[in-house]
């Protein structure tokens, strides 16, 4: 009976999780292409804007972000968040947009400037050169590194306990006051199980990339 409760403890938390990497994932992957932009611009104050952005979020903890997210609104503005989830997630979209971003422009920069040049030969717009030629380059760059931030972040999302969202480690954690300490291990079995899917997925977005490729 004990395994059936600690188990469905678990999965409660575990949906926390779910929401946390969902969400983080749908909003932050466009966000961080726009933050990428920015920080390309010609538009100077823009382009230095977001490469500020970038470096404060990249260079601070994210537990100290999610304090942030969740206390100063209140404190110095009077508006309180009402949910500590919509904290966290705000404070997680920001932070992987933040990392993503840096991904892309790794992966735009790398192109060769003879791809937009052989574009605007052929009498391609800008944007149609992105989308025809260059998209499927920059998506064969990222894949990788996207994959270990997409790992990393199903990690990440136990550090939404530090603002008391119920999530799955929370929910472990809550039985070591009756003495329990196996449910922290069995915890770590969703965890194991969910990073060893998104691993067997990545490679295998890897190499159909890499077969349509000509690899």
């Amino acid at each position: 009976m004990l395994l059936l409760e600690v188990t469905q403890s678990l999965l409660r938390g575990l949906a926390q999780n779910g929401i946390i990497f969902g969400v983080t994932l749908v909003l932050a992957l466009p966000l961080g292409m726009i933050v990428t932009f920015g920080a390309m611009s010609k538009f100077y104050p823009l382009r230095w804007l977001c490469k500020i952005l970038i470096w404060v979020i990249r260079g601070t903890p994210l537990m100290l972000q999610l304090y942030i997210v969740l206390y100063v609104p209140g404190l110095a503005f009077g508006v309180p968040f009402r949910s500590r989830m919509t904290a966290a997630l705000v404070a997680f979209v920001i932070n992987y947009a933040m990392y993503f971003a840096e991904i892309y422009r790794g992966a735009l920069e790398n192109i060769p400037k003879g791809q937009y040049e052989a574009g605007k030969v052929l009498g391609l717009s800008k944007w149609q050169v992105f989308f025809h030629i260059i998209l499927f380059q920059v998506i064969k760059r990222i894949t990788a590194p996207i994959g270990n931030e997409v790992i990393t972040l199903v990690k990440d999302t136990s550090l939404a306990r530090v603002i008391a969202v119920q999530e799955m480690l929370m929910q472990a954690a809550r039985y070591t006051a009756y003495g329990l300490i196996w449910p922290l291990f069995y915890s770590l079995v969703f965890y194991l199980a969910a990073t060893a899917l998104l691993t067997l997925l990545f490679g295998y977005l890897e190499r159909r990339i890499a077969y349509a490729a000509g690899e």
